[in-house]
């Protein structure tokens, strides 16, 4: 046996046996395998406790490192003895547990995340626990988003020929003050300015959603703003969801339960093969506006997804990286493709739920959204 094998032999005994057999540090682990050994940790330690409460809230993430780090078949294994272990199970089947439970996104992203494992007779405790929260949010995030939109599209066409009941009166004096007449002492109007059409403004918007692990809130998220868009007729919506496979979710939009629970969270990540199938849905790349929620980690063919991003955004299409939408701080991300993509003129940074309707005002109207970012105090990644 080589110096090699031997070597490739211990750290093996040692990710199965557990740090508690290494007390002297006689096999250091480092880089992949020290990530392993922690998500190994965090189920088979027998004195760690666990739950889906808002105190646990790695608890997905975790889910999304064991698909990232270990083959489907011990996936399984692994997510089937969190049921137990970390006490996931009981949870589920207990009704007044998850009366005591604050049910949050966490919750929501960790129950979508065990989607394939929780018991038939669990479901509907887990659909419950999901339409509840899914409500929650969308009574506070649907007006704010559905205001915003319809005062962008509002603003983004002006009828410079408008006939006299199409005339937006307040608009058309601030425009003509500089034309006022003191002799006559009236304004003259040199141009008129008009509501418009709403069919004029339609857009397209498509939103193109990592679920790998680390994304759960953000698909959760996601998923409510695209229902909210979906439902306003001066825009179409698609929704696609992706990590190694690419999924249209864009029917199931008048639905976001239905949406969540057809998502896949964890697995690998494949931007390149996701902006692929998002060219083909471009029809009128000036009217196109794409969302790329992603930590930007491709496991795909890197050069050929900065290329077809360089094609999306020399085609005209309005294209803009959220690194995450949600409320839980500064997002994990690869900076050096962050970095690329800002050199493309791509705008990558993380947005809160509270901002996503101001951001897409600015996106509808084309604003400069550096220039957005710096009024909201959003930094640029």
């Amino acid at each position: 046996m080589s110096d090699q094998q031997e070597f490739d032999q211990l750290h093996r005994w040692r990710l199965i046996l557990g740090k508690k057999a290494d007390n002297d540090n006689n096999v250091p682990l480092q880089g992949e395998s020290l990530q392993m050994d922690q998500t190994l940790e965090a189920l088979y330690d027998t004195d760690r406790k666990g739950g889906l409460s808002s105190s646990a809230p790695k608890v997905n993430r975790w889910l999304g490192d064991i698909r990232k780090y270990f083959p489907t078949s011990v996936v399984q294994v692994m997510q089937k003895d969190a049921l137990e272990r970390l006490g996931l199970k009981q949870m589920l089947l207990e009704p007044e547990m998850l009366e005591a439970v604050e049910a949050d996104v966490n919750l929501v992203s960790t129950l979508l995340s065990l989607n394939n494992v929780i018991p038939s007779k669990t479901r509907q405790t887990a659909r419950f626990i999901v339409q509840k929260v899914v409500k929650k949010l969308q009574e506070q995030l649907e007006n704010p988003l559905r205001e915003a939109i319809n005062g962008a599209l509002n603003q983004a066409v002006r009828n410079r020929r408008p006939k006299y009941n199409e005339i937006d009166w307040p608009k058309t004096i601030r425009l003509n003050l500089k034309h006022y007449q003191p002799k006559y002492k009236t304004i003259i109007p040199h141009q008129l300015v008009g509501h418009g059409r709403k069919g004029q403004a339609l857009k397209e918007i498509i939103l193109c959603v990592d679920q790998s692990g680390s994304m759960g809130s953000s698909v959760v998220y996601s998923s409510i703003f695209g229902a909210v868009l979906a439902s306003l007729p001066s825009v179409k919506t698609h929704m696609v969801v992706f990590d190694t496979a690419v999924v249209d979710m864009t029917k199931d939009l008048k639905d976001p339960v239905d949406l969540l629970f057809g998502t896949q969270l964890g697995g690998g990540t494949d931007i390149n093969k996701a902006l692929g199938y998002v060219e083909r849905l471009i029809r009128v790349p000036s009217d196109t506006i794409l969302i790329l929620i992603s930590d930007l980690y491709e496991g795909g063919n890197e050069n050929d997804m900065l290329k077809r991003a360089a094609q999306l955004k020399n085609a005209g299409v309005n294209f803009i990286t959220l690194l995450a939408l949600n409320d839980e701080g500064s997002p994990v991300y690869d900076k050096a493709i962050s970095n690329k993509f800002a050199a493309l003129n791509i705008p990558v940074f993380a947005c809160t739920p509270d901002l996503f309707p101001s951001m897409m005002s600015a996106a509808i109207k084309k604003q400069d959204m550096h220039y957005w970012m710096a009024q909201n105090a959003v930094v640029q990644k």
